[in-house]
């Protein structure tokens, strides 16, 4: 039987998931980076505005949402399932066993890179290890990684270094995924204490020990990624809840939670990341400060414009790891969530989760030659712009890029465009010049809105959103 909230609980939940996206989106606090490199970084990843991320591990094997089965949290996303779900520790074996059964045969690093390309993509955030500890890189710190599969005698077996060289060869920036937390170390979740939930199972200042030798394996990890790998612009550090304890926000449902001063040494790890990096951006995800060179909201988009760099991390379907039916976004919906993000000044980074056999679901591809369609028309009033006030106002959303406004109109399922269309929130004169993207036909405006003629109507056919182009 599901639980039904009462009017008054319901109208409770709001106010505190209200407040709370408030705390979120509040970052008064941002620090911009002082390094020119990082600002040079910074300001070109600012301009490409659309992004792929890419959650996959073992966890991918069984369908199941990534890592979190292992956390002894008594939360939805935490729920086990199968045979052991009653015994947490034979869980854990169980989970960790998958290890010896993933083999991801039908790898293909090309393919994504290219089709991630020809959708507008211009950079791309690998999951090297979620919180579970599963390398998907060949550490030399870990027997728990990909190198120790049976894909181990694949010669693509090393697949972070496969995916960034495919991605970089396709002119993408990279960004490299970690977790900060890693439930498979024994310097984390300590095996003399059982873990309570997520935080790290043991004191630290009761055992510095322990919690330095933690330390050291996070640093060392990271730098074989920032040494071995390439050319990687983006450092981009999973959970949060690994941070000071001077950092809590107690306006903020889940960080009250954190029991533990966590201090990883962000200013030792980003200095020895950007020894081999230069520039490198450095996004210590919800840890407000120097090392958050962007802001990251999960699964939201905010409800205003937000001045610093910022990007919403989204799924495509309704998961962050693969599940074998998964519920795809249409093209209508990404392709606004993509407007909506970029005229309030943020980039889309858009996860994909690839299967167990290492092939993404064909709806995925779909949707990205979809996106591309639409991209290689509108694309202009997407990238390389800014915000331009008033930002999104009822079905219609503005950029700007130098002297030029670009309109664009986020119309309904299968609509086409009215004979007549009037912007909200921009005024236009009889004398505006306009045209409509794809199009070199310049619209007349009466009265303040656009006249369209029948034959452009016709010609444009039926989009997500129509682009029109203010000079």
């Amino acid at each position: 039987m599901k639980f039904k909230l009462t009017l008054m609980a319901g109208l409770l939940l709001s106010a505190r998931l209200f407040a709370q996206q408030h705390a979120e989106q509040d970052h008064s606090k941002y620090v911009a980076p002082t390094d020119p490199l990082v600002q040079q970084k910074l300001a070109k990843w600012q301009d490409i505005k659309f992004g792929l991320l890419m959650h996959w591990g073992t966890y991918s094997q069984w369908g199941i949402v990534e890592s979190w089965s292992l956390c002894p949290e008594d939360e939805g996303w935490c729920e086990r399932r199968g045979p052991h779900a009653h015994d947490w520790y034979e869980y854990k074996k169980a989970y960790e066993g998958i290890a010896k059964e993933f083999n991801p045969v039908k790898f293909d690093p090309e393919r994504w890179a290219a089709a991630a390309r020809n959708a507008g993509m211009k950079y791309v955030v690998f999951t090297t290890k979620h919180h579970d500890g599963f390398a998907m890189f060949d550490s030399k710190y870990t027997d728990y990684k990909i190198t120790n599969t049976p894909f181990k005698s694949n010669p693509k077996s090393n697949v972070t270094k496969e995916v960034l060289a495919a991605f970089r060869n396709q002119g993408f920036m990279t960004g490299t995924y970690f977790s900060k937390p890693d439930w498979n170390n024994e310097y984390y979740w300590w095996k003399y204490f059982p873990p309570k939930d997520r935080n790290v199972s043991y004191d630290p200042k009761k055992r510095p020990e322990l919690w330095n030798k933690f330390k050291d394996f996070t640093y060392n990890q990271i730098e074989e990624l920032m040494s071995d790998y390439g050319s990687v612009d983006i450092l981009w550090l999973d959970g949060g809840w690994v941070r000071p304890f001077s950092t809590i926000d107690p306006n903020i449902s889940w960080q009250k939670t954190i029991p533990y001063d966590q201090d990883i040494d962000m200013a030792r790890i980003a200095k020895m990341a950007r020894s081999h990096q230069p520039g490198l951006l450095v996004v210590d995800r919800t840890v407000t400060g120097e090392f958050e060179n962007y802001v990251t909201p999960e699964q939201s988009i905010p409800d205003h414009h937000m001045p610093i760099p910022w990007e919403s991390c989204m799924t495509m379907g309704d998961s962050w790891s693969y599940i074998p039916k998964e519920n795809f976004k249409s093209t209508r919906k990404l392709v606004h969530t993509l407007v909506d993000i970029v005229a309030k000044g943020g980039n889309l980074l858009l996860n994909i989760a690839p299967g167990p056999d290492g092939a993404w679901h064909k709806e995925a591809y779909q949707r990205l030659e979809e996106i591309g369609k639409w991209i290689n028309v509108n694309g202009t009033g997407i990238y390389e712009t800014k915000p331009l006030a008033p930002y999104r106002q009822g079905k219609w959303a503005y950029t700007q890029k130098g002297k030029t406004t670009y309109a664009f109109y986020l119309a309904n399922e299968n609509e086409k465009l009215p004979a007549t269309l009037k912007p909200e929130g921009l005024a236009l004169t009889a004398n505006t010049r306009i045209t409509l993207a794809g199009n070199k036909k310049a619209l007349k405006v009466k009265n303040g809105g656009i006249e369209l003629p029948a034959k452009v109507i016709t010609e444009a056919g039926v989009q997500p959103a129509y682009l029109f182009v203010i000079d």
